[in-house]
């Protein structure tokens, strides 16, 4: 399975603590699962790579988070695990991506983020991202549908319930 993964995903499986347990114990099974027979696909500017290391650790005591960003780090070269494609950066932030949708509707979508819509629309299998608690993209779910972007919310419980106490 090709698949680009958000930062969250991995960031959930270090916690173990964290206020979804079922959340955290489906990203460390998702991950273990992708990091057997999953292709990741990154940016070849580096720009998910470089949130993946102020975000997780790749030494040390590890959780299943930092595991992955091993693993990623020792799988950038193999092209059976891992796949980079272009975005073409437009403006000066270094944020906003051609290959973003230009749907009015997604105007608010997180800046941060929008590398990982850039990277799925740009793949040309258009693989799916995964998600795990960023109500944020919940929120926009139907519009990034519209736009040919699949988001496979892993924990589909816990960011309704996240989005919900966010609208309060």
């Amino acid at each position: 399975m090709k698949a680009v993964v958000d930062t969250n995903v991995p960031a959930v499986a270090n916690h173990p603590e964290g206020e979804f347990p079922r959340c955290v114990a489906t990203c460390v099974r998702r991950l273990v699962e992708f990091m057997k027979t999953g292709t990741l696909v990154l940016d070849d500017g580096r720009r998910i790579l470089t949130e993946y290391m102020r975000q997780l650790r790749s030494s040390g005591q590890p959780g299943i988070g930092d595991l992955f960003l091993k693993w990623v780090l020792t799988n950038l070269q193999n092209p059976r695990r891992c796949a980079a494609v272009s975005i073409t950066p437009v403006g000066n932030t270094g944020q906003d991506f051609a290959e973003f949708p230009s749907d009015p509707r997604l105007a608010v979508f997180d800046p941060d983020d929008r590398k990982f819509v850039a990277v799925a629309r740009a793949h040309q299998e258009q693989p799916p991202i995964l998600q795990a608690l960023d109500s944020d993209w919940w929120g926009v779910r139907d519009v990034l549908e519209d736009n040919g972007v699949t988001v496979d919310f892993l924990c589909p419980d816990a960011i309704q319930a996240l989005y919900d106490r966010r609208r309060r």
